[in-house]
């Protein structure tokens, strides 16, 4: 792998290489980046893989070249402390709670030692504190050179030592957050890179969907309000009557907007879409009155802002805001652009407004890989049945060249594949409870320390409840605790078991017997339900393609393949992956899911499965 990654850097073009688990992906890519001589960007899909290069391996490689690597580690602005925003804090924090005080203060102390303003180093800061959104800076609260901290912020120091480094660690949502706002070289963070790699690509599409699209919700809004009154303290108290005006446009924007997401939900709820809901012309035309009164309020409220005299620079941020959102709503509602889905998105009391793109291949083409000399794209799962016909189509990269190279593992004795015979139908009434007595016999089996997996929360907690009352082993569920918890709690835990759905399918590590056994409810395929979805295969089937064969089975190929991944991560590795599905082997597509297989044996005897566990 290393020669062929080599190869690409010093003849140019786009690589897609799939390698097995186990094969030394980093290290392939690694040893022929810094030797190259050029700057190389390296992106990764996951947090857990891009310390694991920049605290792990880069050192390593380092030390075995004799060589010393410039190495940058970028994360995305919500990561790092904007001083900023923290002065404006401090200044009210007489209006802040105690918690809050007390955290700025902690702030205060830590300070003057921290060279990246990383929260991360606040270790004993909960992930779920809200109160940290308030000390970081978006692209769209960013003042850039403005800004009284510019010189001494955070991120341009990030910039500043990326600039001057060999390699260049990120993930892709900075990779795709940078490319969506990056006009030349305005408004990029991440310095310009001649060669890049892309870890775990196979995740590149839906991260290239999310930031490329547009959105106007509920916490846009509230962020905003918030933004825009605090503003209003850097009004000069000689324009007292304008800060009031102002406060009242502001107050306006906010019940205006209320109304918008009010309308939204009704909308949302007429349509039972679930989660997501299409927002057709027709319907976007039902929100239209709410949506010119939230455009016109945001104009009242501009030219609020502009009667101030000079414009404070905190308040010609918010007046670019208050334009954005409004270029955005006039696209969200008109929701007539083919290249895009538009669609209403409800999670709690949180709504959205989204447009998302249809069709990635030529963002990814042209924004992400772009004009580099050389792109090396690779994951664990990229191809189908050993095609990468696939994944080609969907990034646009139909004339990369590309190469399989399979794990090192001996999976046909460290790994089984067990389907369970007289299943029924997964779309049937009785297929939950069947599946729950197969599990409790596999869990009987492999002593706990397993996945349980699912496509859906209803299915999820319909078999956990079915099951738990039948199995002495401790049982953990998704939704009960912080992802890190539960993990967390799954390695430390003798024979956990460990109910979950989609996140968990991929970007999971644990090594060892504290998991011997993936369990798989049904074939992991998109909901034609959920709008993006039901927009491709309509745009494949408007093209004369075959959506099923061409997307949606390849698509949860893939899936399925990243489940199967959490099994067998080292040499030292043995499990059983079981797939509840019956369609695997009913149905003449489960032979592709099956040829994507690495070589694993595969039963339908429990005994056979009980005598694995004894090996």
């Amino acid at each position: 792998m290393a020669a062929r990654v080599a190869g690409a850097f010093e003849h140019g073009g786009v690589l897609i290489a799939e390698a097995g688990t186990g094969t030394g992906k980093t290290l392939a890519y690694l040893v022929p980046a810094v030797l190259s001589g050029r700057r190389v960007l390296v992106s990764t899909g996951t947090r857990t893989l891009q310390d694991q290069i920049f605290y792990k391996d880069i050192p390593a490689l380092a030390r075995a070249l004799g060589l010393e690597l410039r190495a940058a580690y970028m994360k995305g602005r919500s990561n790092y402390l904007c001083r900023h925003r923290y002065d404006r804090l401090q200044e009210a924090r007489a209006a802040l709670g105690e918690d809050e005080q007390r955290w700025l203060d902690t702030i205060a102390e830590w300070l003057p030692d921290t060279d990246t303003g990383d929260r991360a180093e606040l270790t004993e800061m909960p992930d779920s504190f809200g109160f940290w959104t308030e000390l970081t800076a978006t692209s769209e609260q960013c003042l850039g050179r403005e800004c009284p901290q510019f010189a001494d912020c955070f991120i341009t120091r990030m910039r500043e030592h990326a600039d001057d480094s060999d390699v260049i660690v990120v993930n892709h949502h900075l990779l795709c957050a940078d490319a969506s706002v990056r006009q030349g070289d305005f408004g990029a963070v991440i310095p310009a890179c001649d060669l890049a790699v892309i870890d775990e690509a196979h995740q590149l599409e839906d991260v290239v969907t999310q930031y490329f699209g547009l959105s106007f919700s509920t916490h846009r809004l509230d962020e905003f309000v918030r933004d825009a009154l605090q503003s209003v303290a850097f009004i000069p108290p000689e324009e007292g009557r304008l800060a009031v005006a102002m406060q009242h446009a502001v107050g306006d924007v906010e019940r205006t907007g209320r109304r918008l997401f009010d309308r939204a939900r009704v909308e949302a709820t007429r349509e039972r879409g679930g989660d997501r809901t299409t927002l057709t012309p027709e319907s976007a035309a039902r929100l239209g009155d709410e949506g010119e009164a939230m455009r016109e309020e945001l104009d009242r409220l501009g030219a609020a802002i502009r009667a101030i005299e000079p414009v404070p620079e905190d308040l010609k941020a918010i007046l670019t805001r208050a334009a954005a959102m409004r270029d955005d709503l006039r696209v969200l509602l008109a929701a007539d652009d083919p290249a895009f889905v538009h669609f209403l998105e409800v999670r709690g009391r949180g709504i959205a407004l989204r447009a998302a793109p249809i069709d990635v291949a030529a963002l990814v083409s042209e924004r992400i890989v772009g004009d580099r000399a050389a792109t090396v794209l690779t994951s664990a799962t990229l191809t189908v049945a050993g095609s990468f016909d696939y994944v080609q189509g969907r990034l646009g990269l139909t004339t990369a060249t590309t190469v399989r190279l399979p794990s090192e593992f001996d999976f046909r004795t460290q790994a089984l594949l067990y389907l369970p015979p007289d299943m029924p139908d997964p779309r049937s009434p009785g297929f939950n409870t069947a599946a729950s007595g197969v599990i409790a016999e596999l869990l009987a089996r492999s002593r706990g320390r397993a996945f349980v997996l699912f496509t859906s929360y209803v299915a999820m907690r319909d078999v956990y409840e079915q099951v738990a009352p039948h199995v002495p082993w401790p049982l953990l569920l998704q939704g009960t605790a912080p992802r890190p918890a539960l993990l967390r709690d799954f390695r430390n835990t003798p024979g956990a078991v460990l109910f979950a759905t989609a996140s968990f399918w991929q970007g999971v590590d644990v090594a060892g017997e504290a998991l011997s056994c993936v369990i798989i409810d049904r074939l992991p395929f998109a909901s034609p339900g959920d709008p993006l979805v039901a927009a491709r295969i309509a745009a494949i089937e408007g093209a004369g393609g075959h959506a099923f064969h061409e997307y949606q089975v390849p698509l949860a190929t893939l899936a399925l393949l990243q489940g199967m991944g959490r099994l067998i991560r080292s040499r030292a590795d043995r499990g059983v992956l079981a797939v509840l599905d019956p369609r695997l082997t009913r149905m003449a597509y489960g032979r592709r899911f099956l040829a994507s297989f690495p070589p694993v044996p595969v039963t339908r005897d429990l005994e056979v499965v009980g005598r694995m566990f004894l090996r």
